[in-house]
Parts: C-alpha cells; sequence; structure tokens
C-alpha cells in the first residue's frame, strides 16, 4: 500500500481518536453699491490648509502581528527569533508552510508527509509520527519542530528530550471545524511572520466557501449522504457533528445520514440500510476500486444511491487532512452531490 494510504489507517485509530462626496460653490450675488465709507485695511486672507495626508489602514490589526508565545491549546512557547529550519511532522502543517512560501525551510517530514506536494527534493523523509527517534531529530537540530498533537499517545510528551536539547516544539491539535483550520493557518503564520499570507490564504478559503454556500442556498430538495472514511474489510467508519467534514457537508446543501452522531463513529449495515442514503462518498484509496466494493456488497443493491449509481470517490488527502486543501474536498462533495447545481 502507499504511504499516504496507511495514513488513513493510523489516523482513524488515533481518532478511535471587512461617499459621500461634497461639493462646495460659492456664488456672488450682485449688491447695490453702498454710500462711501471710510477706507479700511483689506483683510488678510486666511490660508487654506493643506488636507492631511491620509493615514492608511494597517492590513492586520497590530496585535495580530504579534508572535505568540501560547501554543493552539494555551501551554507557553519560547520562539528562536529566526527560523530558518522547520521539521514538519504531520502533513496538514506541512501543507499550510508549502502554501506560505515557507517549503524552503522544511528539512524533513514524517513518511506520511512526503507526498505533499511542493516539499523540495531530498529531504529527510524518515520520521514517524508515533514513536519518534529523538535522537535523530536532535542530531538534525531544526530551529522549530512543527507536530501534529496527534503524536501525544495517551497524553504525554514524545519529545521531552528535543526540548531538552533547546529545541522550539510545537504541538498542532488536530482541528474538528473549519474556523479552527483557519486559526491554525493564522497561528503558524504569526509564528513565522507571514501574516499577510497567512491571510491569503485565509481569504482564499473563504472566498470558495462563500461561492458553494451562495449555491447551496438556491437547493430545493436536500439529500442525503453517507461519507465513507473505512471500507466494511476494515469496519465501516463514518463520523457525525463535531468534524469538519459534517460541516462540509452542510455547506453544501446536503444532510448527513448521521448528523445525530458526534465525531467519528463505527458504523453498523442495518444503521446504514435503514439510512438508506441518496448519495454515498467515500475518501477510500487503499482498495483497488472503492465504488465497486460498496456498489456490490450485499444487501446494498435496496440502498438508493447504489440502485441509481449515486456512489462517488472525494480526494482522501483534502478531505482528511485539516489544512487549507479542505475546499478542494468541499467543491468535490458539491459536484458529487448536487451536480445539477455545482459545475
Amino acid at each position: 500500500m502507499k504511504q499516504m494510504k496507511k495514513c488513513i489507517i493510523v489516523l482513524l485509530g488515533l481518532l478511535i481518536m471587512a461617499i459621500a462626496l461634497t461639493a462646495c460653490t460659492n456664488g456672488n450675488e450682485p449688491t447695490v453699491a453702498p454710500e462711501p465709507a471710510p477706507e479700511q485695511p483689506a483683510a488678510t486672507p486666511e490660508p487654506t490648509p493643506e488636507a492631511p495626508e491620509p493615514t492608511p489602514e494597517p492590513e492586520l490589526p497590530p496585535a495580530e502581528r504579534t508572535r505568540p508565545t501560547t501554543d493552539r491549546e494555551g501551554y507557553a512557547i519560547t520562539l528562536p527569533d529566526e527560523i530558518n529550519t522547520i521539521l514538519a511532522i504531520g502533513p496538514s502543517n506541512a501543507e499550510i508552510l508549502v502554501a506560505m512560501g515557507l517549503s524552503h525551510k522544511i528539512i524533513a517530514v514524517d513518511m506520511f508527509t512526503a507526498d505533499v506536494p511542493g516539499l523540495a527534493s531530498g529531504i529527510s523523509t524518515e520520521l514517524s509520527i508515533v514513536g519518534i527517534d529523538t535522537e535523530y531529530v536532535i542530531e538534525l537540530m531544526p530551529d522549530l519542530v512543527l507536530i501534529t498533537g496527534m503524536a501525544r499517545v495517551g497524553g504525554e510528551d514524545p519529545l521531552q528530550a528535543v526540548s531538552a536539547a533547546g529545541i522550539s516544539i510545537i504541538y498542532m491539535p488536530s482541528s474538528t471545524s473549519i474556523q479552527a483550520i483557519m486559526e491554525d493557518i493564522r497561528f503558524i503564520a504569526a509564528v513565522m511572520e507571514t501574516y499577510e499570507e497567512g491571510e491569503a490564504i485565509i481569504s482564499a478559503m473563504q472566498a470558495e466557501i462563500d461561492e458553494i454556500t451562495a449555491i447551496a442556498a438556491t437547493i430545493t430538495q436536500a439529500r442525503t449522504v453517507y461519507f465513507e472514511i473505512s471500507p466494511a474489510i476494515f469496519g465501516m467508519f463514518s463520523f457525525g457533528h463535531g468534524t469538519f467534514l459534517h460541516e462540509m457537508i452542510e455547506l453544501t446543501g446536503a444532510v448527513n445520514i448521521f448528523e445525530d452522531q458526534h465525531s467519528w463513529i463505527p458504523v453498523s449495515e442495518e444503521a446504514l440500510l435503514e439510512a438508506n442514503p441518496d448519495v454515498i462518498l467515500t475518501s477510500v484509496d487503499f482498495i483497488d476500486d472503492p465504488i465497486a466494493e460498496i456498489m456490490e456488497r450485499p444487501g446494498f443493491d435496496t440502498i438508493t444511491a447504489v440502485q441509481n449509481g449515486h456512489v462517488f470517490t472525494i480526494d482522501a488527502n483534502s478531505s482528511n487532512r485539516p489544512s487549507q486543501n479542505i475546499t478542494k474536498a468541499l467543491r468535490e462533495i458539491a459536484q458529487a452531490v448536487f451536480p445539477e447545481y455545482f459545475q
């Protein structure tokens, strides 16, 4: 299997872890000449003050240009004055750094991050998210280790020895909402002092979301959706509310059949058959033909989605990784569920 394909299985285990122009005109009306009067000294006209130069508004509030002293979970962090070398553990962290134009600073990644587009060739990909080789990290001596919070298995800090060696470490939680993902991007931008780049990424995300929600508002007949992230051979898994994937389904105008459930959930065949979704989506990419596998499951021929051939694949990386790339999966979901509305 591909390394990225293994990632989904590992992640499942850790989851189950924004004029007024005024014109003044002065008119001189003719008047009758008055009786002569004593001459008066000519009045000196008041000088017309020059209009002050407008003060440009800052692109970001000053508070947002301050480097953070705590991480996304509130723990104290100490950042080096300059960050020239980064060890990125967790694909979403690397995707955000690459989008900010910082790929040249990444000197090593974990094996599941090796397929992130834009990484420099030849960098180390030997690390693991679980069971990190701390001696190797210390040998690399990066200015910063940006690591997924999922590495804290059991709540323990696997990089205590790295911290003791004077290397700055930031754990990034696995964000479960679109807003939290945007805040992750803003946080990393503040760490790296690439404020404008971070805001540009967030603005692009919001523009895509706004476009899709505007179209979704015109949909008159909602459709129900089952989104599978693990196939029957490993035990069917999906999700309810409290996940960014659930938000994405709702943004398209569709209904998640497990909206009453919370977070990542195992799915029984009986529950799926009873829900009878209009559309089935899958992000499974580690079996040969995930669509055929779903269509051919015993008893599934009674499901509306299967009967109508409305079973579709969604890009695994963009749908599973909490980075700006979720908007790619968002559009894929919209086009799969409502092709007549989304082109």
